[in-house]
């Protein structure tokens, strides 16, 4: 079997492979694995059965799926690599550094476990998968991945991930759910020698906290991370909690530029930015990263409501209109108020010209009903 899979990143960065958890898909990683990609040739799979991998062969052991993880690096040309896995993905990490320490460079554990309780209520799952199919079990996944609060709320991974579970291969997940009856990792610990990250939420029944405070106690070079308000899936739910500790752990963490640009003007602007930089372009992103988002608006004599007022005002008197819209979004994310947006417009039109002002009006409307009309919606 070739697992599916897909590549994302510079083709010569470190290679970093992110492991699913049981039910989902390599979708699971989506809210970390763009800015993993950004310093890492990141690799998501999908386990045998389950989103893009075919169902058949079936492997019956932990390490079954290990050996096909590493068939897939083998064919990818990466004779080492870093891995962070969630649940089952996570166990299949554990084997990895466990049994080949030369092909894992660190390692991040994330809600998994060294064993996974007791096997007979994974043998029941297997059967009730085998008999009445991945239905009751999707319909019941929201309130076994996720807090109460997160399941509620409406996000929507809670469906996709869901949909993800209705579409795995029957047969494929209860052979993956007597792999975990069968796991028992905890003689395997001692043998792990890559750095490795434990990642726990606090609400997780699946895999509690003690878990994984076993799993650090049985590895000699581990940190152990608890994240409250996060249950089985913490990566979704607390996306951006994991992500830091995933980059501090792995490498790759952004400049004090790249920050506060995020800060100021949200992580779909700069990732879109990021994704458009051209060879050509390569240099001025740079400058405007180092310079201006790194010294200008980080420094702490102005703070960030002023600069965006002297901001607006600058773009109003160049008449940059889109500039301006995205400094508007950037302005509320700063503190300010629409009516104090409209007071820096009104002394714009002072200074720079009733023109300039009324087409600056024009751009801040269209941009506050927008945000207004996102904010019903969200809430």
């Amino acid at each position: 079997m070739t697992l599916h899979h897909r590549a994302e990143g510079p083709l010569d960065g470190p290679p970093l492979y992110l492991g699913p958890s049981l039910g989902t898909s390599l979708a699971v990683w989506d809210p970390q694995a763009a800015a993993l990609a950004r310093h890492h040739r990141v690799v998501r799979w999908d386990l045998p059965g389950h989103g893009g991998s075919p169902a058949t062969p079936r492997p019956t052991t932990l390490a079954g799926l290990g050996r096909l993880v590493l068939g897939l690096a083998d064919s990818l040309g990466h004779a080492s690599f870093a891995y962070a896995g969630v649940s089952l993905g996570g166990a299949v990490g554990t084997w990895l550094a466990a049994h080949h320490p030369g092909r894992v460079t660190s390692l991040a554990l994330l809600c998994t476990s060294a064993r996974f309780g007791e096997p007979g209520p994974w043998r029941e799952r297997a059967e009730l998968v085998r008999t009445e199919g991945t239905g009751p079990l999707a319909a019941s996944a929201p309130g076994r991945w996720f807090t109460p609060a997160f399941a509620a709320s409406g996000d929507p991974a809670t469906a996709a991930l869901s949909a993800d579970q209705l579409a795995a291969d029957p047969e494929a997940y209860a052979a993956c759910c007597e792999i975990l009856a069968g796991a028992d990792l905890r003689s395997d610990l001692a043998r792990i020698t890559a750095p490795t990250l434990v990642v726990a939420g606090r609400d997780d029944r699946a895999t509690p906290p003690a878990h994984a405070r076993a799993l650090a106690d049985g590895i000699r070079d581990a940190q152990l991370l608890e994240l409250p308000r996060a249950a089985h899936l913490a990566n979704v739910e607390r996306p951006k909690a994991v992500l830091d500790a995933l980059l501090g752990h792995f490498g790759g963490a952004e400049s004090q530029g790249t920050r506060v640009r995020r800060a100021v003007l949200g992580d779909a602007h700069v990732d879109r930015a990021i994704a458009h930089t051209s060879p050509f372009t390569a240099r001025f992103q740079d400058f405007i990263t180092r310079y201006a988002w790194g010294e200008i608006w980080a420094g702490d004599t102005l703070d960030l409501r002023t600069r965006s007022c002297v901001t607006l005002t600058a773009l109003v008197a160049g008449g940059h209109r889109e500039e301006l819209a995205m400094h508007v979004r950037a302005a509320l994310r700063n503190g300010l108020t629409p009516d104090e947006i409209g007071e820096v417009l009104l002394q714009s039109a002072v200074y720079c010209g009733v023109p300039a002002a009324n087409s600056a009006f024009a751009v801040a409307d269209e941009v506050l009903r927008e945000e207004s009309e996102r904010g019903e919606r969200d809430s």
